[in-house]
Protein backbone atom coordinates (compact mmCIF):
# COMPACT_ATOMS: atom_id res chain seq x y z
CA UNK A 1 0.00 0.00 0.00
CA UNK A 2 1.30 3.45 -0.74
CA UNK A 3 2.79 5.04 2.37
CA UNK A 4 1.36 8.52 1.78
CA UNK A 5 -2.22 7.44 1.14
CA UNK A 6 -5.09 7.90 3.55
CA UNK A 7 -7.00 4.75 4.42
CA UNK A 8 -10.31 4.20 6.19
CA UNK A 9 -11.36 1.01 7.93
CA UNK A 10 -14.43 -0.41 9.57
CA UNK A 11 -15.59 -3.71 10.93
CA UNK A 12 -19.04 -5.15 10.38
CA UNK A 13 -21.17 -8.16 11.25
CA UNK A 14 -21.72 -11.01 8.77
CA UNK A 15 -23.37 -14.42 9.03
CA UNK A 16 -19.96 -15.97 9.77
CA UNK A 17 -18.80 -13.36 12.30
CA UNK A 18 -17.24 -9.91 12.42
CA UNK A 19 -15.23 -8.98 9.31
CA UNK A 20 -13.22 -5.84 8.60
CA UNK A 21 -12.43 -3.87 5.49
CA UNK A 22 -9.91 -1.13 4.71
CA UNK A 23 -10.51 1.26 1.83
CA UNK A 24 -8.50 3.75 -0.18
CA UNK A 25 -11.30 5.84 -1.66
CA UNK A 26 -13.93 3.28 -2.62
CA UNK A 27 -11.31 0.62 -3.49
CA UNK A 28 -10.69 -2.18 -1.01
CA UNK A 29 -7.05 -2.59 0.06
CA UNK A 30 -7.54 -5.10 2.86
CA UNK A 31 -10.28 -7.48 4.00
CA UNK A 32 -10.20 -9.50 7.19
CA UNK A 33 -12.26 -12.58 7.93
CA UNK A 34 -13.54 -13.24 11.47
CA UNK A 35 -10.98 -14.19 14.08
CA UNK A 36 -8.36 -11.50 13.48
CA UNK A 37 -7.24 -9.12 16.14
CA UNK A 38 -9.53 -6.17 16.78
CA UNK A 39 -9.74 -3.69 13.92
CA UNK A 40 -7.51 -1.19 15.70
CA UNK A 41 -4.60 -3.64 15.76
CA UNK A 42 -2.01 -3.49 12.98
CA UNK A 43 -3.67 -1.03 10.61
CA UNK A 44 -1.47 0.67 8.02
CA UNK A 45 -0.12 4.10 8.88
CA UNK A 46 -2.59 6.80 7.96
CA UNK A 47 -5.65 4.59 8.54
CA UNK A 48 -8.67 6.10 10.23
CA UNK A 49 -11.45 4.03 11.74
CA UNK A 50 -14.85 5.03 10.38
CA UNK A 51 -18.41 4.08 11.19
CA UNK A 52 -19.93 1.29 9.15
CA UNK A 53 -21.40 3.06 6.10
CA UNK A 54 -25.18 3.00 5.75
CA UNK A 55 -25.44 4.44 2.23
CA UNK A 56 -23.37 4.68 -0.93
CA UNK A 57 -20.92 2.39 -2.69
CA UNK A 58 -19.25 1.16 0.48
CA UNK A 59 -22.58 0.23 2.07
CA UNK A 60 -23.51 -1.67 -1.10
CA UNK A 61 -20.23 -3.61 -0.91
CA UNK A 62 -20.82 -4.61 2.68
CA UNK A 63 -24.44 -5.59 1.98
CA UNK A 64 -23.39 -7.89 -0.89
CA UNK A 65 -20.58 -9.43 1.19
CA UNK A 66 -23.09 -10.17 3.97
CA UNK A 67 -25.56 -11.64 1.46
CA UNK A 68 -22.83 -13.75 -0.14
CA UNK A 69 -21.82 -15.15 3.25
CA UNK A 70 -25.50 -15.92 3.86
CA UNK A 71 -25.68 -18.01 0.67
CA UNK A 72 -26.98 -15.42 -1.82
CA UNK A 73 -23.87 -15.84 -3.95
CA UNK A 74 -22.15 -12.98 -5.73
CA UNK A 75 -18.79 -13.22 -7.49
CA UNK A 76 -17.86 -9.85 -5.89
CA UNK A 77 -15.74 -9.04 -8.97
CA UNK A 78 -17.45 -5.68 -9.27
CA UNK A 79 -15.88 -4.46 -6.03
CA UNK A 80 -12.93 -2.18 -6.89
CA UNK A 81 -9.57 -3.16 -5.44
CA UNK A 82 -6.38 -1.21 -4.86
CA UNK A 83 -3.44 -3.59 -5.35
CA UNK A 84 -0.83 -0.85 -5.65
CA UNK A 85 2.51 -1.81 -4.22
CA UNK A 86 1.98 -5.55 -4.52
CA UNK A 87 4.44 -7.63 -6.56
CA UNK A 88 3.48 -8.21 -10.19
CA UNK A 89 3.44 -12.00 -9.68
CA UNK A 90 0.96 -11.65 -6.80
CA UNK A 91 -1.28 -9.35 -8.84
CA UNK A 92 -1.31 -11.92 -11.68
CA UNK A 93 -2.22 -14.70 -9.23
CA UNK A 94 -4.97 -12.55 -7.72
CA UNK A 95 -6.40 -11.70 -11.16
CA UNK A 96 -6.75 -15.39 -12.07
CA UNK A 97 -8.06 -16.27 -8.63
CA UNK A 98 -10.64 -13.50 -8.72
CA UNK A 99 -12.04 -14.95 -11.96
CA UNK A 100 -12.96 -18.25 -10.25
CA UNK A 101 -16.74 -18.27 -9.85
CA UNK A 102 -18.43 -19.28 -6.60
CA UNK A 103 -18.90 -23.05 -6.53
CA UNK A 104 -15.83 -23.62 -8.72
CA UNK A 105 -12.20 -24.28 -7.89
CA UNK A 106 -8.79 -24.38 -9.51
CA UNK A 107 -5.63 -26.08 -8.33
CA UNK A 108 -2.49 -24.15 -7.47
CA UNK A 109 -0.92 -25.65 -10.60
CA UNK A 110 -3.81 -24.53 -12.79
CA UNK A 111 -3.45 -20.97 -11.48
CA UNK A 112 0.30 -21.14 -12.22
CA UNK A 113 -0.42 -22.36 -15.76
CA UNK A 114 -2.96 -19.57 -16.36
CA UNK A 115 -0.48 -16.87 -15.41
CA UNK A 116 2.12 -18.39 -17.71
CA UNK A 117 4.28 -19.83 -14.93
CA UNK A 118 3.95 -23.61 -15.22
CA UNK A 119 5.59 -25.37 -12.31
CA UNK A 120 5.09 -22.40 -9.98
CA UNK A 121 2.32 -23.97 -7.87
CA UNK A 122 4.26 -23.44 -4.66
CA UNK A 123 4.86 -19.76 -5.48
CA UNK A 124 1.13 -19.41 -6.21
CA UNK A 125 0.40 -20.85 -2.77
CA UNK A 126 2.79 -18.39 -1.17
CA UNK A 127 1.16 -15.46 -2.99
CA UNK A 128 -2.29 -16.63 -1.91
CA UNK A 129 -1.02 -16.99 1.66
CA UNK A 130 -0.26 -13.26 1.55
CA UNK A 131 -3.59 -12.30 -0.03
CA UNK A 132 -4.63 -9.04 1.66
CA UNK A 133 -8.23 -9.30 0.42
CA UNK A 134 -9.53 -12.85 1.05
CA UNK A 135 -13.11 -13.61 0.01
CA UNK A 136 -13.11 -10.76 -2.56
CA UNK A 137 -9.97 -12.33 -4.01
CA UNK A 138 -11.29 -15.84 -3.32
CA UNK A 139 -8.12 -17.71 -2.41
CA UNK A 140 -10.31 -20.31 -0.66
CA UNK A 141 -11.30 -21.52 -4.17
CA UNK A 142 -7.75 -22.70 -4.90
CA UNK A 143 -7.08 -26.29 -3.85
CA UNK A 144 -4.29 -28.80 -3.98
CA UNK A 145 -4.05 -30.95 -7.12
CA UNK A 146 -5.72 -33.83 -5.24
CA UNK A 147 -8.66 -31.53 -4.25
CA UNK A 148 -7.60 -31.74 -0.62
CA UNK A 149 -7.79 -28.77 1.68
CA UNK A 150 -4.21 -27.88 2.56
CA UNK A 151 -3.34 -24.75 4.50
CA UNK A 152 -5.31 -21.55 4.64
CA UNK A 153 -3.75 -18.48 6.19
CA UNK A 154 -6.98 -16.86 7.40
CA UNK A 155 -8.05 -17.35 11.01
CA UNK A 156 -9.60 -20.76 11.48
CA UNK A 157 -7.33 -22.22 8.79
CA UNK A 158 -8.76 -25.13 6.83
CA UNK A 159 -12.03 -25.02 8.80
CA UNK A 160 -12.66 -21.48 7.51
CA UNK A 161 -11.75 -22.52 3.95
CA UNK A 162 -14.14 -25.47 4.18
CA UNK A 163 -16.90 -23.26 5.58
CA UNK A 164 -16.54 -20.73 2.74
CA UNK A 165 -16.60 -23.49 0.12
CA UNK A 166 -19.70 -25.00 1.76
CA UNK A 167 -21.48 -21.62 1.74
CA UNK A 168 -20.70 -21.43 -1.99
CA UNK A 169 -22.09 -24.96 -2.51
CA UNK A 170 -18.79 -26.14 -3.97
CA UNK A 171 -18.73 -29.86 -4.71
CA UNK A 172 -15.72 -32.13 -4.91
CA UNK A 173 -13.40 -30.40 -2.46
CA UNK A 174 -11.69 -32.51 0.14
CA UNK A 175 -12.36 -35.60 -1.93
CA UNK A 176 -9.46 -37.54 -3.46
CA UNK A 177 -9.61 -38.12 -7.18
CA UNK A 178 -8.92 -41.40 -9.00
CA UNK A 179 -6.77 -39.83 -11.70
Amino acid sequence: MPGTASFEATDFDTPIGRCAVTWHGDAVVRFRLPGHDPLTARLPDGTHRVATPETGARAAMLARIRAHLDGDLDDLRWIPLDLAGLPEFHRAVYTVTRAIAPGRTLSYGEVADRIGAPGAAQAVGQALGRNPIPLIIPCHRVLAADHALHGFSAPGGIDTKQRLLAIERTSGFGEPTLF
